[in-house]
């Protein structure tokens, strides 16, 4: 059996509503309370002990944000890689290669993604049918093997923004 990959999914913080001032949707930022509480969140990961090597991030604004809040409360600060598969609608086995490309050096991987997108990517990581249900900020920990990583895995946690602000020192 290889190396378990130790892969955390994390769904966006609260971004700014769609409308005239985000015509764009790839545009569209955390607001500042999604800033705040996401920001507020990232220490109850480091209380459960979570430690990255990277973050592969939507290249969406609002996934991008959350990725630099993520990496700017974990110490050692892992490194920040755009995944184009990250966006909405992205290809699932462009995600897995993607982790299988980084997965090589590397054994804990944040993907920072988009729903419904990611709870489909945890549901199949887990090797179950349909989807697993992100609030805005929570994150998912599953593990899968090195030799394996499209799964199935093993669910260690799931949690909101709030229990994980809750775990926060």
């Amino acid at each position: 059996m290889a190396a378990t990959i130790e892969i955390y999914l994390v769904r966006h913080g609260v971004a700014a509503e769609r409308g005239p001032k985000f015509p764009d949707d790839r545009l569209r930022p955390l607001t500042p309370a999604g800033v705040r509480k996401f920001a507020e969140s990232v220490p109850g990961l480091g209380e459960l002990g979570v430690v990255l090597d990277f973050v592969l991030t939507s290249p969406l604004e609002r996934a991008r944000d959350t990725a630099t809040l993520l990496a700017a409360g974990l110490k050692p600060k892992p490194a920040i890689v755009e995944v184009e598969a990250l966006a909405p609608g992205g290809r699932y086995q462009a995600v897995i290669e993607a982790i299988t490309t980084h997965a090589k050096q590397h054994r804990r991987l944040a993907l920072v993604g988009h729903e419904p997108d990611l709870g489909e990517l945890a549901a199949r990581l887990l090797g179950a049918r349909g989807t697993v249900q992100f609030k805005k900020g929570a994150v998912c920990a599953i593990d899968v093997d090195g030799a394996t990583p499209g799964g199935p895995g093993t669910l260690r946690w799931l949690l909101t923004p709030k229990a994980l602000r809750a775990l926060a020192p």
